[in-house]
């Protein structure tokens, strides 16, 4: 069965989530958190996933918004720079992240192929339609698909489910992209076609349903879509 759908998440993947604490540490007065905001950005990131595993196991759900400010906070702690004003200045760029390099080509070589395609992220409506307006992807992306509309976080099937039912296809009509290897994997086990973009090189993770394919960047998935 050919390939007609592919779908990216959208943080990691499509959008760089260090690129709000690297535009922040850029500008003046940014001393102490120009020095950190690496470490900042980790620890960031590291905690908004953490904190979306949790509330998808427990039950206990709330906009992935919100999950982004709690974790947010936790690194603003953990690094000693709290600062009421680096924090909304944070929060805002967040809504602006920037796209990786080969994105808009990636997207437009799909669909020149007659793909469609679509991004699967646990963010809220309003933070993906940010994000992909400030970017510039809108003409790029014929969804945008939300884990508000199921009440639960990734790695949950219902997510996954959502792009078979948007689009009417089966599971193997469907290519999946994420840079979370815990993602790809759960994409794996749902029944789609998977890449794992391991842009920082990391190991396997050791779980049962690896990707099927395993990139540095989103160049290559033309190519893999197409020999599927």
């Amino acid at each position: 069965m050919p390939v007609s759908v592919c779908v990216f998440d959208a943080y990691g993947t499509l959008f760089d989530v260090a690129a709000a604490a690297r535009e922040a540490a850029t500008e003046p007065g940014r001393g102490a958190f120009s020095e950190r905001w690496v470490e900042l950005a980790e620890i960031w990131r590291q905690k908004q996933l953490q904190y979306s595993w949790l509330r998808a196991a427990s039950g206990i759900h709330t906009d992935f918004w919100q999950v982004t400010q709690n974790g947010l906070d936790f690194a603003l702690e953990a690094t000693g720079l709290a600062d009421d004003a680096l924090r909304a200045r944070l929060l805002q760029l967040y809504w602006e992240l920037s796209a990786f390099p080969e994105v808009p080509e990636t997207l437009d070589r799909l669909r020149a192929d007659g793909r469609n395609t679509a991004i699967l992220s646990n963010a809220s409506p309003g933070m993906l339609t940010a994000a992909v307006r400030s970017a510039g992807l809108d003409s790029r992306l014929d969804a945008w698909l939300s884990a508000e509309s199921v009440g639960v976080f990734k790695p949950d099937f219902a997510n996954y489910a959502l792009v078979t039912e948007h689009f009417g296809v089966a599971r193997r009509a469907v290519l999946f992209v994420s840079s979370n290897g815990w993602d790809a994997w759960a994409a794996t086990a749902f029944g789609f076609h998977t890449v794992w973009v391991n842009r920082k090189g990391e190991p396997t993770d050791r779980l049962t349903t690896p990707p099927d394919h395993i990139l540095q960047d989103l160049t290559a998935v033309p190519e893999i879509a197409k020999a599927l």
